[in-house]
């Protein structure tokens, strides 16, 4: 990025405190009145370095524009990758070790979240809804490391699901008839397998009238439910109180007369909270990673286990054979196309 582009970028940011102005109006109304000479592709080649630096996403902001791109990561200064249509590409961009931590500094700014030696991960949704993560040293080996996986623009359907291959007729079918019945579903699959994008389209055919709430570690479902409350865990602060964990989240649900219970991904002892609503009469949605549908039934039965000595096999198992009715497993191939390849009963197949 030039020099001037940057000192456009700080200009702006003090023109836009002093008159209550957006950030990019301040930077239009500064590139007019320095660039009275130039032509109008000048002024933008100016403007869009000048809207980049000034927003806190530098070099990245056109990756964070761009449609086509899916993720964005940084394993080191010189090493930025992307993934488009399911690949992965390493482009020639190269930041400081204090840009990157600039960047992620700004990110988190108004997230409410914090990184630091004693809190080396974080997790966070950004402003348009994409996800950050980051690791940083000692927990890396020398650089901090960050994911920034984009939001995805709209609400996902079976039927838009169908359309892109995903589900056959038959599926979305299935799936249709057992959010109608109070079926509660399982989706299971590897990281980027299409899980969230399953799920999300499972909650939009959820009928009017019903409450949802759904419970994730960062916001990412984005579903279209006329009455839904969304929740997301809280970090604890640096005096170490505060933390809101899945768990909580889970239990506080069900005093929210929800008629519908979704969990963005459940690994921890809040399977066994999970287990009890379901059985308790409130259908619900959750997603696992497993890289079977008989597998993610056999880790959801032993995730309760977490919760205390006190909580049995037997018990676990029996709770999650009757209170998952049908478990839809999804992969992603070589292409980096998505598919359900598992729509499983749980009372006939496992």
């Amino acid at each position: 990025m030039n020099q001037t582009a940057k000192l456009l970028a700080q200009q702006a940011r003090g023109r836009a405190l002093l008159f209550g102005l957006p950030v990019e109006e301040a930077i239009v109304r500064g590139v007019a009145a320095d660039s009275e000479n130039v032509s109008i592709l000048q002024s933008e080649l100016l403007r869009r370095p000048a809207v980049a630096a000034a927003s806190g996403l530098g070099q990245i902001q056109n990756l964070i524009d761009d449609a086509n791109v899916e993720e964005i990561w940084i394993n080191r200064p010189d090493e930025v990758w992307i993934a488009t249509s399911g690949v992965n590409k390493r482009l020639e961009v190269s930041l400081s070790n204090i840009e990157i931590e600039s960047l992620v500094e700004r990110m988190l700014r108004s997230t409410g979240r914090r990184i630091d030696r004693s809190t080396p991960f974080v997790d966070a949704s950004l402003a348009d809804g994409s996800r950050l993560h980051v690791v940083i040293p000692n927990v890396t080996r020398e650089f901090w490391s960050l994911n920034i996986r984009k939001f995805r623009v709209g609400s996902a359907t079976l039927e838009e699901l169908i359309k892109l291959q995903m589900l056959d007729l038959q599926q979305a079918q299935r799936l249709r008839r057992a959010v109608l019945s109070g079926e509660s579903i399982l989706v299971s699959g590897a990281t980027q397998a299409g899980k969230t994008t399953l799920l999300t389209a499972i909650l939009n055919s959820i009928s009017d009238g019903e409450r949802l709430v759904t419970v994730e570690d960062t916001f990412e479902i984005n579903c279209d439910v006329t009455d839904w409350v969304a929740m997301q865990t809280r970090d604890a602060t640096p005096n170490n109180s505060g933390a809101v964990d899945m768990r909580r989240l889970v239990r506080e649900s069900l005093r929210m007369r929800p008629s519908r219970i979704a969990v963005g991904e459940v690994r921890g002892a809040e399977a066994l909270d999970l287990l009890l609503a379901f059985n308790s009469g409130i259908p619900g949605y959750c997603t696992i990673h497993a890289n079977s549908a008989e597998h993610a039934i056999k880790k959801l039965a032993s995730l309760p286990l977490l919760a205390g000595s006190n909580i049995s096999s037997e018990f676990a198992t029996s709770m999650a054979m009757s209170s998952i009715s049908l478990v839809a497993h999804c992969e992603r191939n070589s292409s980096g196309v998505r598919r359900v390849v598992e729509l499983r009963e749980v009372s006939v197949a496992l």
